[in-house]
């Protein structure tokens, strides 16, 4: 009877042998992490330029700026001297060609991808004057002190009247008289601007009201 039985108690184990599924481990068994949300940034316009002219050096060994400006985006008013986009325009002798690079440090509807995105290649002429480019030597002074400096010349009784304004920076070069220049715009650019000053980016010294 015993051997009998023998046959089915091995036939028996082999099948529970083959259905039988390996345990599986914690590990698997575990939902992956949720990518961490992200968090807006602004900054400095040295700051940002910073990133921008590392990014204009892998297009051109010899890219050199010559417009560095802010854009607003939703929720920023550009006080302080900071902000969440910043666009920086190079320019190579070499490729005789000029480069767009925006930096974004915030996700909105109306702001570019959070990182560093190349525009569109042009080409360039150096006898331009709207695209004179300047050593970043020049550029000692950041935009928060340009907004301070822009603060004690009229534009504390604008935000003091007008609380949410909006204020907006450019960065250029005036070959006339040799200075890198931050434009302090107390509106969204030059031609909606109720105040525009002109301070001086490598001492931090008020310059003049622009007209």
């Amino acid at each position: 009877m015993i051997n009998k039985l023998l046959p089915v108690a091995l036939a028996l184990a082999l099948l529970n042998a083959c259905s039988s599924e390996p345990p599986k481990s914690e590990t698997a068994s575990q939902p992956a992490p949720a990518a961490a949300p992200h968090q807006d940034e602004t900054a400095t316009g040295r700051v940002a330029f910073q990133r921008l002219y590392v990014a204009a050096h892998g297009w051109a060994p010899d890219a050199r700026p010559y417009r560095l400006q802010s854009q607003l985006s939703k929720g920023e008013n550009g006080h302080d001297g900071k902000a969440g986009v910043w666009r920086a325009q190079f320019a190579s002798a070499v490729r005789r060609s000029i480069k767009p690079y925006i930096w974004s440090g915030v996700k909105a509807e109306d702001a570019p991808s959070p990182g560093v995105s190349p525009g569109t290649e042009d080409t360039y002429n150096p006898s331009n004057t709207n695209t004179q480019a300047f050593d970043i030597a020049f550029l000692k002074v950041d935009s928060d002190k340009a907004y301070e400096e822009a603060q004690k010349h009229g534009g504390d009784r604008i935000l003091k009247k007008t609380p949410d304004q909006p204020v907006t920076y450019m960065l250029d070069w005036r070959p006339s008289s040799n200075e890198l220049i931050w434009h302090v715009y107390y509106g969204s650019g030059p031609d909606d601007a109720k105040l525009k000053i002109a301070v001086d980016a490598s001492s931090g010294s008020f310059l003049h009201v622009e007209k």
